[in-house]
């Protein structure tokens, strides 16, 4: 088999996949969140991706990758959009676009001004695009906790180097393991970890393994005559009081940069958790963790010192929330109750302003149906409907009428609904929840969607680039870049953001069974028992011949595949 016949058959499939795709796009009510980054390849190629994020008709929230395309230099603001407004047009989603979260690079902010004024010159955009650009939270997130850091780096050496210098040889290690044991240890397992410097989190990390080993630590010291890191109590202990201010930063992070991609409710707490905790720090005892705060709360200040509203709205579509906890919220963070009032006056006005565009849009898109037109339905007898209104009919037609009477919107009632209880609904669903009321708030459920679609970072691209760089490698650097975005969006249409290790595996075992038949069909499913450990199982059913399946972890080799071919 050449290699162009192996590349005709996966575009086939790419091209199948991408059509079912667009009639998904195309079929659903509401709107579609993006997300969209650049990555420079190992080959110094630059490559743009643009994810799609959306409810589907079974109201689960879907992530797919829609371009993973080459993009030459310039990757200047223009181009840039250019580029991603060229994608709406192929995928037919230029009019149904809700939001574009993008990390914070200056061409990213003029980038998203230029597609926003693109956008608004089609009328594509709700409220005139007010709500359209989302500032990427993880992002935002690690410039504040480097801030902070950068304080604490001198604080924090000597537990650094201690960890470094165990981590240095085997002997080391082993001498290391027979002090833990000294000292009462029962676990000799050793789970040091090292810090790297371009990863606040791996601080974190390095702290947290090496503080319930302090007392071995200062067993080394007695020791080894070469290990001269060993921290004081005091040390010790500012690295304990770090540790534990860094631990709900590090929560965070693992919630909104997960591999299951949270619905925006969940971002307005966990931002007003940091601010919470920055603000009772700010004149900590401790000199160093005051310092860390007030650094960390400067920046903090520079890019949410205004939640992003549009996902405060997030919170509020949350029935546990609603407008009484958000009172609360900010109530806790400021101090002036007008300035409180002013914040909650502010959402609750363009909260109402967007939910009075979804309903003008769905006014505008409804067309009754002409009278005159309207021809008699046959029942299964053969006789005609009923004309007259059921009794139910009748009773939904005065309730409606009532509602209009009080002058009360869907939304109105929704907020003078009681508010959920957390104690009792601590694992709601919130999509599940607005399928449940859909009847009940028709509009209101379709705007819901739209806004607890918002992703809150820009992982989806982050992971689609991890992707990247195993199709691309030092090793098989020369596959264009069509071929490229083929293989990568295909995988991420029929399998999702998977293991990027099952990759390899997945087109090995695709081109060796265009090899053993010309009539084939090929079945690929996969068994994903945690976050760590995905695993592949193939089922290979060629037309007149045996059936063959091959079985392969993550972590193996494709020996046997290879011995079986």
């Amino acid at each position: 088999i050449s290699r162009n016949t192996l590349v005709s058959d996966i575009t086939k499939i790419y091209a199948q996949e991408k059509e079912k795709l667009k009639q998904v796009l195309a079929s659903i009510q509401n709107r579609i969140c993006l997300t969209s980054d650049v990555w420079t390849a190992c080959t110094t190629e630059g490559y743009i991706c643009l994810t799609g994020h959306f409810v589907d008709e079974n109201w689960k929230l879907n992530s797919k990758i829609l371009s993973f395309a080459h993009m030459p230099p310039p990757h200047s603001g223009v181009e840039l959009a250019a580029k991603l407004f060229e994608f709406l047009k192929e995928w037919g989603i230029e009019k149904k676009v809700f939001s574009l979260t993008l990390d914070n690079a200056s061409s990213n902010d003029n980038m998203q001004d230029i597609l926003k004024e693109q956008l608004s010159l089609h009328n594509s955009l709700l409220c005139d695009g007010e709500f359209f650009h989302i500032r990427c939270s993880a992002h935002i997130l690690n410039l504040i906790v480097q801030e902070g850091l950068k304080v604490a780096t001198a604080a924090l050496n000597k537990i650094r180097e201690s960890v470094k210098y165990v981590k240095g040889s085997e002997s080391r290690m082993k001498k290391f393991e027979e002090c833990v044991v000294a000292v009462g240890g029962i676990d000799t397992s050793i789970s040091l970890r090292l810090d790297v410097s371009t990863r606040w989190n791996s601080t974190y990390l390095m702290l947290e393994s090496a503080i319930k080993y302090k007392k071995a630590f200062a067993s080394l010291q007695l020791n080894d005559r070469n290990y001269k890191y060993c921290p004081s109590s005091e040390e010790w202990l500012r690295g304990e009081k770090i540790c534990e201010f860094l631990e709900p930063f590090y929560d965070t992070t693992n919630l909104i940069s997960g591999s299951s991609y949270p619905t925006s409710n969940m971002y307005f707490m966990q931002v007003w958790k940091i601010e919470v905790l920055l603000k009772e720090n700010l004149f900590n005892e401790d000199v160093v963790v005051g310092d860390m705060c007030k650094r960390m709360k400067e920046k903090f200040d520079k890019y949410w010192s205004q939640y992003s509203t549009v996902l405060a709205f997030g919170a509020i579509l949350d029935p546990r929330i609603k407008l009484s906890m958000l009172n609360y919220f900010y109530s806790k963070v400021e101090s002036d109750p007008l300035k409180c009032q002013e914040k909650m006056s502010l959402v609750k006005r363009k909260l109402y302003k967007l939910f009075e565009q979804y309903t003008s849009v769905k006014e505008t898109s409804s067309q009754p149906q002409s009278p005159s037109t309207t021809l008699p339905q046959m029942n299964n007898e053969g006789g005609f409907k009923r004309k007259g209104k059921r009794i139910f009919d009748e009773i939904k037609e005065y309730e409606s009428q009532t509602i209009t009477n009080a002058g009360k919107s869907h939304l109105d009632l929704y907020l003078e609904e009681p508010k959920l209880e957390f104690a009792y609904y601590e694992d709601l669903d919130v999509l599940g929840y607005w399928m449940s009321n859909k009847h009940r708030f028709p509009t209101l459920a379709v705007m819901a969607c739209d806004v607890l679609a918002i992703p809150i970072t820009t992982v989806a691209s982050e992971s689609a680039f991890s992707i990247g760089a195993r199709v691309l490698t030092k090793y098989r650097s020369c596959t264009l870049p069509e071929n490229v975005q083929a293989l990568i969006c295909t995988r991420n249409w029929l399998h999702g953001y998977v293991n990027g290790n099952l990759l390899t595996n997945y087109f090995f075992v695709l081109t060796y069974s265009i090899y053993w038949n010309f009539d084939f069909h090929l079945f690929f499913y996969l068994n994903v028992d945690n976050e760590d450990g995905v695993g592949i199982k193939t089922n290979l059913s060629c037309e007149g011949s045996n059936i063959l399946e091959v079985v392969d972890e993550v972590e193996g080799t494709n020996e046997r595949a290879i011995e079986m071919a």
